[in-house]
């Protein structure tokens, strides 16, 4: 993974890479291999997952046929004047 440090601006290049880290799961995947997990606990949480995902993949399928509502887009506010990032 390579995040790029634009005018030696490490803050937020760090900001970025745990951005990157997250939505991969690496965070995620570290939590779960940090302890030993037996094979029974592995079936339930896999299962679980695979569960989640089927719920969520048939809610977006609802959503695509008119069934369910669309989610409400986010509404992203104005930054304010002094609190953007100094160039």
């Amino acid at each position: 993974m390579q995040v790029l440090v634009r005018d030696n601006n490490v803050d937020q290049a760090i900001r970025v890479l745990k951005k990157k880290l997250q939505r991969e799961g690496v965070f995620r995947e570290m939590k779960r291999r940090a302890s030993y997990e037996k094979p029974s606990e592995q079936r339930v949480r896999e299962r679980a997952e695979a569960v989640r995902r089927a719920r969520k993949l048939a809610r977006k399928q609802a959503q695509r046929e008119g069934l369910l509502p669309a989610p409400k887009p986010k509404v992203l506010k104005p930054r304010a004047a002094g609190a953007a990032a100094p160039r």
